[in-house]
């Protein structure tokens, strides 16, 4: 179940509910476990701690735990599984045939998403960003190269080297950071990765979201060639004129007005 990320506030009634009704409460740190149980008032809890170095040494136990009684996993913030523990035990409870409810929730990549303002029909979350330079550059790169929004994480201490890379590779492109979610010194930047990067509150702290913007290639304009060859083609389907024009449209032609007119005059005159 998620948690809030900054404000106890974002907590909610059914979070409230899983956390009081839970035979074991399985956490990412148990000490940020039992100070958000103490700070909303919930009774204590049994608490195993679940990380990525101990996976493999905890699941099955859990495993067992769930088969008898409520079992609520957390993270210290957030949606357990997106760049956290978490996907790996609802993996094999699901290979152990135990029910798995997944609350809805707080999560810093799907807020900054909105926030940002960048279009949405598509976008990636990529997670943090590789440590070095070029492991980085090579990661942009490739994200870019999808041309849709791409949502990331970053540490404090390497966000300006980030931002440097994007520059290097594109300095035009928009950046949206957002640092501090939810939090009492929440910072939100939007501009060219420079900018963004000269903007941000010095030193750098606490957690950041990086929202790339995607940069669609303009299809090259159809030439009027390609327009008849195309308008000569779907004459010989039988279609209608205002079907042709439609089609027309849809395959990125140009407007509907002016290719319906050349459509009615190819078909009164081929040649022209």
């Amino acid at each position: 179940m998620p948690t809030p990320l900054g404000n106890l506030r974002d907590i909610t009634l059914r979070g409230l509910d899983a956390l009081e009704s839970c035979d074991l409460l399985v956490a990412e740190d148990s000490r940020v476990a039992r100070k958000l149980l103490s700070a909303l008032k919930l009774p204590g809890k049994e608490i195993w701690t679940y990380q990525e170095h101990n996976i493999r040494a905890v699941t099955p136990g859990i495993l067992e735990r769930a088969r008898t009684g409520i079992v609520a996993v957390i993270t210290d913030a957030g949606t357990p599984g997106i760049s956290d523990p978490g996907v790996e035990l609802v993996a094999q409870a699901r290979a152990a045939g135990i029910s798995i409810e997944v609350l809805p929730g707080a999560s810093a990549a799907v807020g900054a998403a909105v926030l940002a303002g960048f279009a949405l029909r598509r976008f990636v979350f990529e997670g943090f960003f590789p440590r070095t330079s070029t492991a980085r550059r090579r990661a942009l790169q490739a994200s870019f190269a999808l041309e849709i929004t791409s949502v990331w994480y970053e540490s404090p201490q390497r966000v300006i080297a980030t931002l440097a890379d994007i520059a290097e590779i594109d300095p035009t492109r928009r950046v949206f950071a957002l640092r501090e979610y939810t939090k009492m010194h929440e910072e939100q930047l939007l501009g060219t990765a420079s900018e963004v990067s000269r903007s941000l509150t010095q030193p750098v702290r606490g957690e950041l979201v990086l929202v790339i913007e995607g940069r669609a290639l303009e299809p090259p304009a159809a030439s009027e060639n390609d327009i008849d060859d195309a308008i000569d083609a779907l004459l010989q389907t039988d279609a209608s004129t205002s079907a042709i024009a439609k089609t027309l449209v849809e395959r990125g032609y140009g407007e509907r007005r002016h290719l319906y007119a050349r459509v009615t005059d190819r078909k009164r005159d081929p040649t022209r």
